[in-house]
């Protein structure tokens, strides 16, 4: 499955613990208030700004905790470009990790509303993307788009259920040594191209930044992975033998994609073992 947005590196962005304000929201991702769309639009294109959407998914106790947008290349296309929310629900949050809801839009006709499900791990930082268990959700630029991207954001939030019983089902699935070997292998096949040796080694990625991620769970193994793999800093050596140090990845879509495949895969070892 594809995204409806690609996002460049190092894209403008801004995350926070506690609820965005408009005014901070603005600072980084402008296009989320574009009073009009971009000119290239016909008139048969449904325009409501990110801004009223958002409004009305804090009036249902959906609130912004992470925003961004690309870079682009003409300055024209800067207030209307693609951006991406991350929003909670009030009864969402726990003292772990809180579900998130995953927005993505444009105002110039280069994606509809795109609605994910994720999940935020407070003790690394990390934003999780879940794979297809849960609800995909795109809104055309077509009719009620509002109305339509509220029911849209519940039907996310219903799937975290099976998001929550896949994630205690991977916490009750304990790996020896060689499958952890063997899922830390796989993982670095999906952000290293195939064909070339890796920087890093599956030991590597497998080692816990923290104490309590040194247990065997499944679900231990999968954050460790997703955690050294995302947030980069890692020593190795190119294919030529240099040294090298792995960077984070910065992309908001090769992100969203990465964590996404992992997420997969953890979820379908966890069939396979169930």
């Amino acid at each position: 499955m594809q995204l409806a947005s690609r996002f460049a590196s190092h894209s403008p962005t801004l995350r926070s613990d506690y609820p965005l304000s408009d005014d901070q929201i603005r600072r980084v991702a402008p296009s989320i208030f574009a009073d009009a769309p971009h000119e290239s639009r016909s008139e048969r294109y449904a325009y409501i700004p990110t801004a009223a959407v958002l409004a009305e998914l804090r009036k249902e106790g959906f609130e912004p905790f992470m925003a961004a947008q690309t870079r682009v290349r003409h300055d024209d296309r800067r207030d209307y470009t693609k951006h991406m929310l991350r929003l909670r629900h009030a009864s969402q949050i726990n003292g772990a990790e809180a579900n998130e809801i995953v927005l993505l839009n444009s105002h110039d006709g280069t994606s509809s509303y795109q609605m994910l499900a994720g999940m935020f791990r407070f003790v690394c930082s990390n934003g999780l993307v879940c794979g297809d268990t849960v609800a995909d959700v795109r809104v055309p630029h077509k009719g009620n788009v509002a109305e339509h991207v509220i029911e849209g954001a519940y039907e996310v939030l219903s799937g975290f259920d099976r998001v929550k019983e896949s994630r205690d089902s991977m916490r009750a699935i304990t790996l020896n040594d060689g499958e952890s070997e063997v899922f830390a292998r796989a993982a670095l096949a999906l952000k290293y191209d195939e064909g070339k040796p890796a920087p890093i080694t599956e030991s590597q990625i497998l080692m816990p930044r923290r104490f309590d991620d040194r247990r065997p769970d499944l679900w231990s193994v999968f954050n460790r992975t997703q955690e050294n793999l995302t947030q980069g800093g890692l020593r190795g050596h190119s294919a030529n033998g240099r040294r090298q140090q792995t960077r984070a990845v910065q992309g908001i879509d090769q992100n969203i994609r990465l964590n996404r495949a992992l997420w997969l895969l953890a979820d379908g070892l966890r069939q396979l073992k169930a």
